[in-house]
């Protein structure tokens, strides 16, 4: 710029000053995605960065029926909140009394009923925003009423959803305001599998057997998959793909059936008379969860009455004690990073998620949340289909296999099973990481079939070193026993004949003699040696055969039942068992058939778990 004249030089300085002032402004201003959510190594993907508005839309929807005191009770409490000038609309829902064919004096009662809860509507002021009346022409049911309450009309509007029984704190906007900036449109606490937040006393645990909900008096929030129907604020996104959801089995003549559950039975007796099945049923199917609040002493920021009516044949009081200003003891708005919270599964048992090893580091930490009487099942996924891995996991949940990992190439189904609970290795970001580190310098021609013996081979040395057993399976194997089933104490190393599994004894010895093959995988040409095989079972113990390791090899048949297209011969699956096993191309169809046959396929038409099986901690 040495050239330009003064009276050109000194605008340019000042207009690069000012964008540098509005670039700071932005930043300062809007949440940045840290490294930790960009990083490409991380699974769990990050959401794009959200941006809160200064009014997005919160709208109280409140449903009615003939309880003119309850109603009352609601919208008085609901008006005497502080929403700090903040614009709320509420939206009241009335449904009508059914028609039928009654006396003219009964008919005579209900339209009186009706006309007077209509008059105390129309003449309830309310100063926050819109208020707007769908009084029905009909009877829906409390089904319909919300299910048919809202449809979002954009990503930034929100709804709270209250029946007429329920009555809130003067403090529930402000705590709803922190929460949806804080868990909603703050990058770093946002998760897309959070459906929104129930403002009701946890009090009640859906699965049969599940624990007692039992939390400490610093936990003020924790994620927990079960809906509220007390108070509940939904996410715009999760509730339309519920709706979706529910059109499409609905119409299928699908039923929300959930064996395990205490809403099963529900359902079963009530019907379509209640909604709370069908979305119970689509969160497990999804691995959502909600927001939940505990402030001890019974306290919470709405409270239902219980009165008399479709849930209550009759009145049953309040089921907890309304927070309020003058029982306030700690500060409601202070909230923790989501990475801080707890997640709970409908048996209230603690779910970890975002367990991902790509490190040995790594799964070092993971081995220490999944070990158990020091044993480690190592599950092989390669190249299998994803729901005869995700029917494999519903029989871990039925059998109270919790010491597990799941080995497999990145993907998103691998991922998502992460965030779903499931610990897992990324076999990828840990063959890559340790090859830069040199702990694996070779070349390979058959590099997918190496990367998987050498993922397994040095996951096997960390169960060692911690002093854990390991058994390793293929993904065509279905475990019907836990590890100590598989241990013979006599022998270090266990397979099966045609390798579908492999046991590996915590010894001194053992992990002597592995450490030394791990030196010759390193260096050994694999595919010159055993040229034609296709599993890294076969790698490494005909490796360690060859170096004169004893292996103890057992028949897979002696064991277990094998899946096959001839019928004619299958035998039943007898007691005992303890796996189910197919060759490597045997259809997906036709194993899940022959599983079907055996009562072994335990997977719904959405590809989740057909029940629910709680085991007390």
């Amino acid at each position: 710029m040495a050239g330009l004249p003064r009276s050109l030089l000194l605008p340019i300085i000042f207009t690069s000053i000012g964008l540098i002032i509005l670039f700071s402004l932005y930043q300062s201003t809007h949440h940045i995605p840290s490294a930790e959510f960009t990083s490409s190594n991380n699974p769990i993907k990050a959401p794009i960065a959200r941006f809160a508005p200064q009014n997005f839309t919160l709208l109280i929807k409140v449903l009615a029926f003939n309880r003119l005191d309850s109603l009352s009770r609601c919208l008085n409490s609901l008006s005497s909140a502080n929403y700090g000038g903040d614009t709320v609309h509420l939206h009241i829902h009335i449904d009508h009394f059914a028609l039928t064919n009654e006396s003219l004096n009964v008919i005579d009662k209900k339209l009186e009923e009706s006309r007077k809860v209509l008059n105390f509507v129309d003449g309830f002021d309310w100063k926050f925003g819109n208020k707007v009346v769908h009084y029905r022409t009909n009877n829906v049911g409390l089904q319909a009423q919300w299910l048919e309450a809202w449809w979002p009309s954009s990503d930034h509007e929100f709804s709270f959803i209250v029946e007429d029984d329920v009555e809130v704190s003067p403090l529930f906007y402000k705590f709803v305001r922190g929460l949806i900036v804080n868990y909603y449109y703050n990058v770093s606490n946002f998760s897309p599998f959070i459906y929104g937040a129930s403002l009701q006393r946890p009090r009640f645990v859906p699965g049969k057997h599940g624990n007692k909900i039992q939390l400490d008096s610093e936990t003020h929030l924790f994620l927990y998959q079960l809906v509220g129907t007390w108070g509940q604020i939904l996410f715009p996104k999760p509730w339309k793909e519920f709706r979706l959801w529910y059109d499409l089995h609905k119409s299928k003549g699908i039923k929300p059936l959930l064996d395990g559950m205490v809403t099963n039975g529900w359902y079963k007796r009530i019907g379509e008379r209640i909604w709370t099945p069908w979305f119970i049923k689509f969160i497990h199917s999804r691995g959502y969860f909600n927001i939940y609040t505990n402030f001890q002493h019974e306290r919470a920021l709405s409270v239902s009455h219980r009165d008399a009516g479709v849930n209550y044949g009759k009145t049953a009081g309040p089921d907890s004690q309304l927070l309020d200003g003058s029982s306030l003891d700690f500060n409601l708005l202070e909230m923790q990073p989501l990475s801080n919270l707890k997640w709970y599964d409908y048996c209230f048992r603690e779910v970890l998620p975002g367990r991902v090893g790509r490190t040995l580091d790594e799964v070092g930490s993971i081995l220490r949340t999944v070990q158990e009487d020091q044993s480690v099942l190592l599950v092989n996924i390669f190249g299998a289909s994803d729901t005869i891995t995700r029917n494999m996991l519903c029989h871990f949940e039925r059998l109270n296999i919790r010491n597990y990992i799941l080995i497999g190439p990145g993907s998103d189904f691998l991922f998502d099973l992460a965030r779903r609970g499931h610990p897992v290795i990324d076999a990828d970001q840990f063959f890559n990481y340790h090859r830069a580190q040199k702990v694996m310098g070779f070349q390979h021609s058959s590099a997918e079939l190496m990367k998987n013996i050498l993922v397994n081979a040095y996951v096997i040395k960390k169960c060692l070193e911690n002093g854990y057993d390991s058994l390793i399976v293929d993904a065509n194997m279905l475990v019907l026993s836990k590890v100590q089933e598989f241990i013979d104490p006599a022998n270090d190393f266990y397979a099966g004949k045609s390798l579908g599994f492999f046991f590996v004894k915590s010894s001194s010895s053992a992990q002597e003699i592995w450490a030394g093959l791990l030196k010759k995988v390193a260096v050994t040409k694999g595919n010159v040696l055993f040229q034609g095989e296709n599993t890294d079972f076969v790698y490494l113990v005909k490796l360690l055969e060859q170096n004169g390791v004893r292996i103890h090899r057992v028949d897979e048949a002696s064991v277990g039942i094998q899946i096959h297209a001839d019928t004619s011969n299958q035998s039943s699956l007898e007691a005992g068992k303890k796996m189910a096993y197919w060759f490597a191309g045997t259809g997906v169809d036709l194993i899940q058939k022959r599983l079907q046959e055996l009562s072994l396929w335990v997977v719904d038409g959405d590809s989740s778990c057909s029940a629910v099986v709680c085991h007390q901690s």
